[in-house]
C-alpha cells in the first residue's frame, strides 16, 4: 500500500471510540494536526453474557497514546452514557472538563463520590459561549432532551465546522428553561457546515415526538382517576423535568412527594440547587415522614423503571426495601420505556407488583427525549451540511438516519456510517476513512477496572452453564506414587447426595488413567493434570452431555 504524504495533516480527523453500533458509551475524538478534542464520556450497561460486570467503559488507548496533544473534554449532557465513564477515564488522562450547568452538577457528584474533584479542572459553560481548545473552537448551542440543559456543539477548525446535535428533540413547550435555538442552527448553516453529527437513536420513528409537557396533561388525568390511593411513579433519575411535572400535579392534588432511589435523591437535590427545578414549600418530605400521613397523600417518585434488581421499585417489589412495601391499593405508574434488552426484567417487576394487588399502568405516562424523522429533517435543513456522520445508535438507527439524509439530498458518497475506531479525514474537498484505532470495552467488576477480560468472562459463563468438578489428589514427592485420592467435589453440576454412583464412577476412571501414566514412569504435573482433564471429561459426557470445568489440583507429600 502507498504510503501517504504528510500533506494530509491540515485535513480534520473525526475519530469516534465508542458509541456506534449500541446505545450508550458514546465518546468520539476531534483531531486537528496537534489537537484533539474529546466530546463526551460515556458507559454502557453489560449485556446478559456479561456474567458480575457492573458496568463498561470505552478503551481509550488511542487518548493515552497521545495525551500532550489532548485538549479537554467537552459534554452534551448529563446522562450516565454521555458522562458515567468519566471517572474512570479521568485516573488516566486528567484533562479540564467542559459542559454546561446541571451537567457539571452532575459531573462534580461523581467526581466527589471518586475523590477526583481537587485534581479535576471543570468549567462551567453558559449557551451561546465558545472555548478555544488548540486549534478548535467550541460553541455551545440550547437543545431540548430529557434532561435540562443539554446541548449541541459548533466544532470549528481549519477545515471547517462540525455540528455535533448530542441527545435532542425538538421541543417548542419545555418544561423548564428555553426551546431549542433553531436560529443559530439555521445562522450556521448559512455560514456553511462541513458535517453534521446528528442524533439517530428514533430514526426510525415517523412524525415528532411530543413534547415533555404532553406527560404533565397524562398525570393529571392519571392522579384524578387515583385520587384515592397511594400513588408511585417509576421514571428515569435523570429525567429532572418528568420529576417536575409529576411534583406540579401532586401540588394540584395536594399530595406530598416523597423521591427514593440514591441517584435520583441526588440528581435532584443538585437541579435544586441549581435552581433547575422549582419544588413548593412543603411538598416534598422524607421517606421517614411518610408515616404521618395518609396513603391517599402520598406520591412516591423512585428509579427502577427499567427492572433494575437492586433499584428502589424492585426492592418495593419484592418486600427487600427496609421502609416501603408496595400492596393492594396502591398505583404503579411507569413514567419510562424499556430500554432494548430490558423488557423482560421490567416485565417481571411489572407481574410481581400485580401479584400483589397493585394498579399498574404503563402505557402513555412517558415520551421519548429523542428526535423523529420530521425533527432530523428539520436540522438537516437548517444546517445543510457537505456531509452526513449519524451518531448515537445501533447499525440499524444509524442506516435509518443515513436513509433519510439521502432522501434530503445529501449524496450517498458523503454519508459515512462509521465503526467504533474508524478514523474519518475531512475537508472541503474530500472524505475518506483511513486508518483505525484502538477500541472496545472495558469491563469494571467492583474495583477492579479492566481485570475481567474475555477469558474470565467465558469461564464465568462455562461454570454458570455446566458448573465445576475438582479433582483432588496426593503424590508421594520421592517415588511419584499416588498417596491419596483422587476426590472428586463438583459445584453446579449435579448434586452429590443423588448421584454417589455418577461421581464414584468418574473417580475410578480417572484413577485408572492416573495409575496408567505413573506406571509408565510419567510424573509431569502437567501431562498427570491433562490426563485427569480428558478421562473426566470423555466419561461425564458420555454419562451426562455436559461439560463442566474440570480443575484438576496436585498437592506433594514428603
Amino acid at each position: 500500500m502507498k504510503k501517504k504524504e504528510n500533506n494530509t495533516a491540515s485535513g480534520l480527523k473525526v475519530i469516534p471510540l465508542g458509541g456506534l453500533e449500541q446505545i450508550g458509551m458514546n465518546i468520539t475524538a476531534f483531531e486537528y494536526e496537534d489537537s484533539i478534542v474529546v466530546v463526551d464520556c460515556g458507559l454502557s450497561f453489560p449485556a446478559d453474557d456479561m456474567l458480575g460486570i457492573d458496568l463498561v467503559i470505552p478503551d481509550v488507548t488511542y487518548l493515552k497514546d497521545n495525551l500532550d496533544r489532548v485538549k479537554g473534554f467537552v459534554i452534551t449532557h448529563g446522562h450516565e452514557d454521555h458522562i458515567g465513564a468519566l471517572p474512570y477515564v479521568l485516573r488516566d488522562i486528567n484533562i479540564p472538563i467542559y459542559a454546561t450547568r446541571l451537567t457539571m452538577g452532575i459531573i462534580e457528584n461523581k467526581l466527589r463520590e471518586h475523590n477526583l474533584m481537587k485534581g479535576t479542572k471543570r468549567k462551567v459553560v453558559k449557551f451561546g459561549q465558545s472555548i478555544n481548545l488548540g486549534k478548535f473552537r467550541v460553541e455551545f448551542i440550547r437543545t431540548n432532551h430529557s434532561i435540562v440543559d443539554a446541548a449541541a456543539l459548533a466544532i470549528y477548525s481549519p477545515a471547517g465546522v462540525v455540528v455535533h446535535t448530542g441527545d435532542f428533540k425538538v421541543d417548542y413547550t419545555p418544561v423548564f428553561g428555553d426551546a431549542i435555538d433553531l436560529q443559530r442552527f439555521a445562522e450556521l448553516g448559512k455560514k456553511g457546515v462541513l458535517a453534521l453529527m446528528c442524533d439517530s437513536t428514533n430514526a426510525e420513528r415517523p412524525g415528532f415526538t411530543p413534547s415533555e409537557k404532553t406527560v404533565g396533561k397524562t398525570f393529571d388525568s392519571l392522579f384524578e382517576e387515583h385520587r384515592n390511593t397511594r400513588i408511585f411513579v417509576a421514571t428515569f433519575a435523570s429525567n429532572v423535568d418528568r420529576v417536575q411535572q409529576i411534583i406540579n400535579t401532586a401540588y394540584k392534588f395536594g399530595k406530598k412527594v416523597c423521591v427514593e432511589g440514591r441517584s435520583m435523591v441526588s440528581i435532584i437535590e443538585t437541579a435544586r440547587n441549581l435552581e433547575c427545578i422549582k419544588i413548593p414549600d412543603n411538598t416534598l418530605i422524607e421517606i421517614d415522614q411518610l408515616k404521618n400521613y395518609p396513603d391517599e397523600q402520598q406520591v412516591i417518585i423512585t428509579t427502577g423503571s427499567q427492572g433494575e434488581s437492586m433499584a428502589a421499585l424492585s426492592r418495593m417489589a419484592s418486600n427487600m426495601h427496609r421502609k416501603i412495601t408496595i400492596g393492594a391499593g396502591d398505583t404503579v405508574i411507569f413514567s419510562s420505556n424499556p430500554i432494548p434488552g430490558n423488557e423482560k426484567s421490567v416485565t417481571r417487576v411489572i407481574n410481581e407488583l400485580l401479584r400483589k394487588g397493585a394498579d399498574v399502568i404503563f402505557q402513555d405516562a412517558h415520551v421519548s427525549g429523542h428526535a423523529c424523522q420530521e425533527e432530523i429533517k428539520l436540522i438537516y435543513t437548517l444546517v445543510q451540511p457537505k456531509y452526513a456522520i449519524p451518531v448515537h445508535g445501533e447499525y440499524k438507527h444509524l442506516k435509518a438516519q443515513a436513509k433519510i439524509a439521502q432522501n434530503l439530498g445529501i449524496d450517498k458518497e458523503n454519508i459515512f456510517i462509521l465503526s467504533s475506531g474508524d478514523v474519518l479525514e475531512l475537508d472541503e474537498n474530500s472524505a475518506n476513512v483511513t486508518g483505525k484505532v484502538p477500541t472496545g470495552a472495558i469491563l469494571v467488576d467492583g474495583l477492579g477496572v479492566g481485570d475481567v477480560g474475555n477469558v474470565v468472562l467465558r469461564d464465568r459463563q462455562h461454570l454458570a452453564e455446566d458448573g465445576i468438578m475438582i479433582v483432588v489428589m496426593s503424590l508421594d514427592k520421592y517415588n511419584g506414587q499416588l498417596v491419596a485420592g483422587p476426590d472428586i467435589v463438583s459445584r453446579g453440576f449435579v448434586y452429590v447426595k443423588e448421584s454417589d454412583e455418577l461421581i464414584e464412577e468418574a473417580r475410578q476412571t480417572v484413577d485408572e488413567a492416573l495409575q496408567k501414566c505413573l506406571d509408565r514412569g510419567i510424573t509431569d504435573w502437567g501431562k498427570l493434570k491433562n490426563t485427569t482433564k480428558d478421562a473426566l471429561s470423555d466419561y461425564v459426557w458420555k454419562k451426562t452431555k455436559r461439560r463442566p470445568m474440570i480443575l484438576p489440583i496436585i498437592m506433594e507429600i514428603s
